[in-house]
């Protein structure tokens, strides 16, 4: 396992209470963290990646949620429902403008949570993405951030493929400095990430 999800799971959990409401989820189609246990009124699980979204799909067939759990595959700025919060888990970085993102997700919602990296987190260094992250804590600043709580935790690899394995879908930067790790095991990579309520 690269990261405890569990903790990442009981953080969100702490952070914000998510029971009883309307969730506009975006970035559903990784692996949510959002427990399952909490009872929300509706969660809309929203991707761009129609693939990532067909585990969920069937997950929640299999335990009977199509009542209150909706999977629709688009950009989330072309989505036009409305909920009482708006989640981004581990994707506003990845956003191509997560300042208009924010805006859209205003006009969506009251509350908008935003779990993701921290700039000047080591393992935002090894994806290679800096900037992106960069972009995404800027635009959370200029958006005005209500409350936040900053976390660490650490990435751990068996050995040296399964980062390659882990990163090589970031580019050839992030496998460059993967490179680092050869023939190590037992890797570990410090994380920095944050919660936000805007």
């Amino acid at each position: 396992m690269a990261v405890d999800y569990g903790k990442l799971t009981e953080n969100l959990g702490r952070f914000y209470d998510f029971t009883g409401k309307v969730v506009l989820f975006v970035g559903a189609g990784g692996r949510q963290l959002l427990d399952p246990a909490i009872r929300t009124k509706k969660l809309v699980a929203i991707d761009r990646d129609a693939e990532a979204l067909r585990e969920l799909k069937t997950n929640v067939v299999a335990a009977d949620l199509q009542d209150s759990v909706a999977v629709i595959g688009a950009d989330f700025e072309d989505v036009t429902l409305h909920g009482d919060v708006v989640y981004f888990e581990f994707c506003l970085h990845e956003m191509d403008d997560p300042q208009r993102a924010l805006v859209h997700a205003s006009k969506r919602a009251p509350d908008i949570v935003v779990f993701d990296h921290l700039p000047g987190s080591n393992w935002v260094f090894y994806g290679a993405e800096e900037e992106k992250v960069r972009r995404s804590a800027q635009a959370m600043e200029r958006f005005g951030v209500r409350r936040r709580e900053t976390f660490r935790t650490e990435q751990r690899f068996r050995d040296d493929a399964e980062l390659f394995a882990k990163v090589k879908a970031e580019g050839a930067t992030a496998i460059q400095r993967a490179q680092r790790f050869a023939g190590v095991t037992n890797i570990v990579i410090p994380m920095s990430y944050e919660l936000a309520l805007l």
